[in-house]
């Protein structure tokens, strides 16, 4: 499903309520216009599961996040007059209590019902064209600039043509080992006393996970055939720690209507515009959403139906740099030593040494073995270079292969 958050990001620009036609720098405290509008997104697909729609509001620039809109009704209800219900598992999100897949040749219809008694339609839609992935794999490259680091191509083809329109999706993981781990701990007693304890809990392997927020897409409209060929996904540089030991992504293709694929198209473009403010402005974006009680009202979202395929890499670092150094860690791992002289510190008394252990700056590494004037009696890092749960999970992946 997209990333909301690339949606709301943008969301001051599709409500089209700023000043008519600016082509002057205005002052954006006092010159926007605030409207609210509801914020719709609704992918449904023809993979079996429980199927997720999300519904907020439009938010102003100094709102932290975006608002819920919660407790509505939503339904689907296709031509064979099927309804599919949905119910509210946290706020804004809403999944159908059973699962299903969007099936070819089927017209759905999204309706909403917010908690103050709005309504909200769709147009009917269809499953556009199934096309797999036929390949996934990284390459390495060298950008424009000189830059070197690894590519994670796409190739796709439909005979049938009957795809054309493709959007993308991905979600990156990669393993994380604390370069500097020790089995135990330095911990700080009430009085201000140090001792050693043994970890309790894994902290030096981890992985963590992002998933893509942009809007990717390509079309094969204007080819000789529906061929995707080399598509560059992601790309990684070779300074980038999350490929320093192995690395997987799964990516989502997505077949598009051409009205869907417009829509995002559209919003990707004012989403990268830095001069979105300062230029003649294209006024709102229509999409398939529509409110019953109010056609003048913004609706902000696009109900669309998609067919998915999936595909999972993986890779070492060394499988694409044999012989190259690795990147550095997400930190500054340098080792450092500090305290109250050389022995250890006095009993009852709080300093520097025993100030960062307890307020989780540093993590022990070793013992100093040739303290010089001023250090402490411990090799210390950052916590992060000793404990990789600062920086991903310590629970290995269900999918995850080594």
């Amino acid at each position: 499903m997209f990333n909301l958050n690339t949606f709301q990001k943008i969301i001051f620009i599709l409500l089209g309520l700023l000043l008519s036609r600016c082509v002057e720098p205005i002052d954006i405290d006092q010159s926007l216009n605030f409207e609210n509008a509801i914020v719709i997104e609704a992918t449904i697909t023809n993979e079996f599961k429980h199927q997720e729609i999300h519904l907020s509001n439009s938010y102003r620039f100094d709102d932290d996040k975006p608002i819920a809109e919660t407790n509505a009704n939503v339904q689907i209800i296709d031509n064979a007059q099927n309804t599919y219900t949905f119910k509210e598992v946290s706020p804004g999100i809403y999944v159908s209590i059973n699962e299903f897949s969007a099936q070819s040749d089927i017209e759905y219809q999204l309706f909403i019902t917010t908690k103050n008694g709005k309504t909200y339609n769709s147009k009917k839609e269809k499953l556009p064209g199934i096309t797999k992935i036929d390949d996934l794999y990284p390459i390495r490259e060298t950008d424009a600039d000189g830059n070197d680091g690894v590519s994670i191509l796409i190739d796709s083809y439909d005979p049938t043509r009957n795809s054309e329109y493709y959007r993308y999706e991905y979600e990156e993981t990669y393993k994380i080992i604390a370069p500097y781990w020790s089995p135990k701990d330095l911990v700080v007693s009430p009085t201000y006393e140090l001792y050693f304890v043994p970890k309790t809990k894994e902290e030096q392997i981890c992985y963590n996970s992002v998933l893509s927020n942009d809007i990717i897409q390509t079309e094969t409209n204007h080819l000789s055939e529906d061929r995707v060929s080399k598509y560059n996904i992601r790309r990684i540089s070779i300074e980038n720690p999350i490929i320093t030991t192995r690395y997987s992504i799964l990516v989502k293709q997505y077949i598009q209507t051409l009205e869907a694929y417009t829509y995002y198209k559209t919003v990707k473009k004012l989403s990268g515009s830095g001069d979105a403010f300062f230029q003649n402005q294209p006024g709102f974006i229509t999409g398939n959403i529509f409110s019953v009680d109010d056609l003048n009202e913004k609706v902000i979202g696009f109900f669309e139906l998609s067919s998915v395929s999936s595909k999972r890499i993986y890779f070492n670092y060394y499988d694409i740099f044999p012989n190259e150094p690795f990147p550095p860690y997400f930190e500054d791992c340098t080792i450092f030593s500090t305290g109250k002289g050389s022995p250890p510190p006095p009993k009852g008394e709080e300093n520097n040494l025993t100030y960062i252990i307890s307020s989780g700056q540093a993590k022990y590494y070793g013992v100093n073995l040739d303290p010089q004037e001023g250090e402490g009696p411990y090799d210390l890092v950052r916590s992060a270079c000793g404990d990789c749960t600062l920086l991903g999970s310590n629970i290995k992946p269900d999918f995850w292969e080594d």
